[in-house]
């Protein structure tokens, strides 16, 4: 397991994935989890570690620009994960991978990844929504409740992203119940300069918030008695380099909810306002009704 008094060495050693060799059809990889207070794999954690898997069958010149991938099954937080990586194509340009998590030899999760060289081309993007607060303006809500909480508080002192919401954190309550919102984020020292590194590091931080949005819309706070989240699919493309050890903006919506299942759409910007990344992720969310005071006594 992963250290957990320095976050930030947390998050760099689990991005540092053991080579196990290769076999006839596959290379195979292996790497430590962080503690969770729950005892869950954080599933930011394993995008970020299936790219890092992937990525070392590549060149470093032929980065990710797109990803795929399934959350099959719970992963636990307390043990070892095993990466399986299927080198499905390599062409002039572009490389496809498939990367497969295995915990005690069933899948936790599937990722198809498509790596490509820089080349020129056609450019534009979406411009970064304006009117949002500076992150250095925004209260840091995580670190008053470390001090009022210190027991709790403990996720968040462990945590190597800080996290600034905008309008306001739904831990405890929603204020403003809406279909969308934005996050600064940005991990909580400096990284090295390995870009390969700060590409994975984003797709560890893509995965966090993301889900809010669909929650926010119907003033579903963390704390909400009977709440289940948990993360069905993730995809995400990489537009354009960015340092995670700097604030980025995630500006997040949700077009869709039904049926337990509710979809969230995200995209990261520079501070300079240069669109990094885009993401989507559709998200199981479940919240059980109390039992009403007659219904227990029927019990």
């Amino acid at each position: 397991m992963s250290d957990t008094l320095d976050p930030v060495a947390s998050l760099l050693a689990v991005l540092d994935l053991r080579d196990a060799g290769a076999r006839t059809t596959e290379d195979i990889f292996t790497g430590v989890s962080q503690a969770m207070p729950g005892g869950r794999v954080y599933g930011g954690q394993v995008l970020a570690q299936t790219v890092v898997a992937a990525s070392r069958t590549l060149p470093p010149a032929r980065m990710p620009h797109s990803m795929h991938g399934y959350f099959l099954r719970p992963g636990n937080a307390s043990q070892d994960i095993t990466f399986s990586v299927d080198r499905i194509h390599d062409g002039r340009s572009f490389s496809t991978r498939r990367t497969q998590a295995f915990q005690s030899g069933v899948p936790i999760f599937s990722m198809i990844a498509s790596f490509q060289d820089e080349d020129p081309g056609l450019e534009h993007q979406e411009p970064m929504p304006a009117g949002y607060p500076d992150p250095d303006d925004l209260p840091d809500v995580e670190a008053e409740i470390i001090r009022a909480h210190p027991q709790s508080g403990r996720v968040f002192r462990e945590r190597p992203v800080d996290v600034r919401h905008v309008p306001s954190a739904i831990y405890v309550e929603v204020a403003e119940p809406a279909a969308h919102q934005a996050v600064w984020l940005r991990v909580k020292r400096a990284l090295p300069d390995d870009p390969a590194i700060h590409r994975a590091a984003l797709a560890y931080l893509s995965d966090m918030t993301i889900q809010e949005s669909i929650m926010r819309a119907h003033g579903v706070a963390w704390n909400t008695p009977g709440l289940k989240v948990a993360s069905l699919d993730h995809a995400m493309w990489w537009h354009r380099p960015a340092r995670v050890d700097e604030w980025l903006l995630y500006v997040q919506e949700s077009p869709s909810a039904r049926g337990g299942r509710g979809l969230s759409t995200g995209r990261i910007y520079a501070r300079d306002g240069a669109l990094v990344a885009s993401v989507a992720q559709e998200v199981m969310v479940r919240v059980r009704p109390e039992p009403r005071p007659q219904d227990l006594e029927r019990r």
